[in-house]
């Protein structure tokens, strides 16, 4: 049976398989978990595929986990093509799409939540995918796998993706240890020959060109004498003590192309479709802006008529007002030149327009943020990086490998093209050396940011006795690291579990080892701030408000101011309009919320001293800044007025910043309204779910249409 099945799949897929596909499949064939750590592009879901197809013969379910909602939508559309529409559901925590199905696609958080309250989804359950294994940017939700892979039923198997680490090995030995047998399949070389390029204007030239970056494993000869030629002009160029005039400097013999130049450059040379990544929303859209002024057209009329036509169909529910506050007509006029931005700062339907149009060969360049690497699946013929360094915490910093190997991992679409292309934009104060050392290093390791949170300790505290939470605890990939250091360094996630337990005990949510009425309200709390929110619930902060106003509040533990980057200039502090905006809020609402959320920072306080007396790390502090932007939305007023609203409540706010506020808000809504003990506060939380999620913000929350 499992022959036939594997030999009818393989014909299926009209070409051979990979030596680490093959591999791969031998594993699931052998009822083993695999753990496969493979670059970006090369075909990791093909196995995933296989191993759901094979789990269903057999009369089981499967879960598809993936981290983020965006890439779940995606995911759920891909498998429904596949199986079909009644056999595969939707769980994203604001979607439930056929929950019950042979198939189910979730966030990783939605499995772990059913693991920890022992939902009847997991009866059947055979096989659980892992997609995205190396996705650990957040430092709250990129331990939700490990919890996964630890609290999930030792019969059910794991098929485990990643893009490709340096550690593989390592990782597969803890998962040896907590899932039992593990193949680790890696594969290090791409699909599709990756091609490494600069793009540099020379002095006296009208236009840019690309040059090869590397020969083999060292710079190209042409990389070479550029590093040379501005090693030697920089040593005549006027540093910060020169007291002369600037013109007599020697002008420098290269310069970084425009963004125009550099796309008639790529155009030149074949080279488009071509994702731009620029590590900022604003010089995202001031790239789209340039060009549109600079004249550029990439589009036929036909492909312009079909871009106006997956427009409108995604925006049927969108009302002129919004339309409007969006700036709709400069976004479908740059989408008509063949021209797009991708990132955060869009509404989730923009951006899925803009998906839409690239994967159907209709834009010639977006210039994308570098979260587009980390999720959709949008592969290009190049991909050109506008500058090799960025901003961090600790200042501007070159660029990882990693970040590199993610970025340059969308060049090359499997099927289309014969190579990909990399192309780095000059800058005078880069030396191309180091640009040639990041591209040719070998892959980050993977690192676990798994801790204890107080949930996760109270469900702990409910399931099992004391030695076995701790063995659990013990289990985890942080301990599996910590235990792997040397002695002196080492760190006991065991501990930190008990800080907790002893934080839950003083602030009376357990009794010893035992979970009181309180703790239990703690256990279905999943957010950054659960202790907090539920102390605010058990003070009656959230009592006798109106949807709107709860909304508001909520929004209290989701918000987090901008933080000024290093070194830029400080933005001037946002003017507070006298003009009445309209905000159907009024002096009495706006006083009830600036009162509770007094309330809401006395008991962040009173935590925090608690958390200090037996050294637990402080989650985020409440900041109430947004709540009456949402809850003026909450009550009903247009897009354009909760913009502006937002523009003097907290300064400058993108459309996609409000929406993903929003989205935030209502899951916490949501939660809440699941706790029906709670009488009227979760009646309240049920109608304030519904206020929120309407308009743009319920946009957010279709899946991605097929066809």
């Amino acid at each position: 049976m499992s022959l036939e099945f594997r030999q009818r799949f393989v014909e299926a897929q009209g070409f051979g398989l990979d030596r680490f596909q093959d591999e791969a499949l031998d594993a699931v064939d052998a009822d083993v978990n695999v753990l496969v750590s493979a670059p970006t592009g090369s075909g990791k879901t093909l196995i995933a595929n296989y191993a759901i197809g094979r789990v269903l013969t057999s009369g089981q379910r499967a879960f598809y986990t993936t981290p983020l909602k965006a890439l779940s939508n995606q995911k759920y559309a891909e498998l429904c093509e596949m199986f079909g529409d009644e056999r595969v559901g939707l769980l994203t925590g604001d979607t439930s799409v056929n929950r019950m199905a042979d198939v189910v696609v979730m966030t990783t958080e939605v499995l772990r939540n059913m693991l920890l309250t022992e939902s009847d989804q997991l009866t059947h359950l055979g096989l659980v995918v892992l997609d995205e294994v190396h996705y650990l940017q957040d430092p709250f939700r990129g331990g939700v796998w490990e919890e996964v892979l630890i609290l999930t039923p030792s019969a059910v198997r794991f098929v485990a993706l990643s893009a490709t680490i340096g550690n593989a090995t390592f990782v597969g030995k803890w998962f040896n240890e907590v899932r039992g047998e593990t193949a680790v399949i890696t594969e290090s070389n791409r699909p599709i020959t990756l091609h490494q390029h600069l793009s540099v204007v020379r002095r006296g030239q009208p236009h840019a060109e690309v040059v090869e970056l590397l020969d083999g494993e060292r710079l190209s000869d042409e990389a070479r004498r550029i590093d040379n030629a501005m090693k030697a002009t920089r040593r005549f160029r006027p540093g910060p003590r020169w007291q002369g005039p600037k013109s007599t400097a020697p002008p420098a013999p290269f310069r970084a192309p425009r963004r125009s130049e550099l796309l008639q450059a790529l155009e030149r040379d074949d080279l488009l479709p071509v994702i731009v990544f620029i590590f900022s929303r604003a010089a995202c859209d001031d790239a789209v802006r340039q060009c549109r002024r600079d004249g550029l057209l990439f589009t036929t009329p036909e492909q312009r008529r079909e871009i106006e036509r997956i427009a409108e169909a995604r925006l049927l529910d969108f009302s002129d007002d919004d339309l409007s506050a969006l700036e709709y007509g400069d976004f479908i006029d740059s989408l008509r030149r063949g021209i797009a931005a991708h990132h955060a700062g869009m509404v989730p339907a923009f951006r899925e327009i803009v998906e839409v149009c690239f994967v159907q060969n209709l834009l010639a360049t977006v210039f994308a943020t570098e979260t587009l690497a980390l999720g959709v699946n949008m592969p290009a013929r190049s991909v050109a990086i506008e500058r090799f360094s960025k901003y961090s915490d600790a200042g501007r910093r070159f660029l990882t490998s990693g970040e590199y190997a993610q970025m340059t991992g969308r060049a090359g679409r499997r099927g289309l093209d014969e190579e990909g292309h990399a192309i780095v934009c000059f800058a005078p104060e880069v030396a191309l050396i180091d640009v040639g050392r990041v591209a040719i290093s070998h892959p980050s390791e993977l690192h676990s940011s798994f801790r204890p949170t107080y949930n996760f300790t109270a469900n702990l505290i409910n399931h099992f006795e004391f030695e076995t939470a701790l063995e659990v605890v013990q289990r985890s990939y942080a301990q599996f690291e910590a235990d792997h250091r040397p002695a002196g360094s080492r760190r006991s996630l065991g501990d930190q579990m008990r800080a907790r337990h002893h934080v839950l005990e003083e602030l009376g949510y357990a009794e010893g080892w035992r979970l009181n009425d309180q703790g239990q309200l703690l256990r279905s709390i999943y957010h950054e701030c659960d202790l907090l929110i539920a102390e605010c619930v058990s003070a009656g902060v959230f009592d006798d408000l109106e949807p709107a106003q709860l909304a508001g509040l909520l929004s209290s533990f989701v918000f987090e101011a901008k933080r000024g980057t290093r070194g830029a200039k400080q933005a001037p502090t946002p003017v507070k309009r006298k003009v009445s905006l309209h905000d159907r809020l009024g002096p009495e609402r706006r006083l009830n919320l600036s009162e509770r959320a007094h309330e809401i920072s006395v008991l962040s306080a009173t935590l925090r001293e608690v958390e200090d007396r037996y050294r637990v790390p402080h989650a985020k502090e409440p900041d109430a800044k947004f709540a009456p932007v949402i809850a003026a939305w909450a009550r009903g007023v247009t897009l354009g007025t909760v913009l502006d609203l937002a523009d003097v409540e907290i300064g400058p706010t993108s459309p996609g910043d409000f929406v993903r506020n929003a989205k935030q808000v209502a899951d916490l809504c949501e939660q809440l309204s699941r706790l029906t003990h709670l009488g009227a506060v979760a009646e309240c939380a049920f109608e304030a779910r519904d206020a929120v999620l309407r308009s743009v913000v319920a946009g957010a929350s279709t899946v991605h249409p097929r066809g």
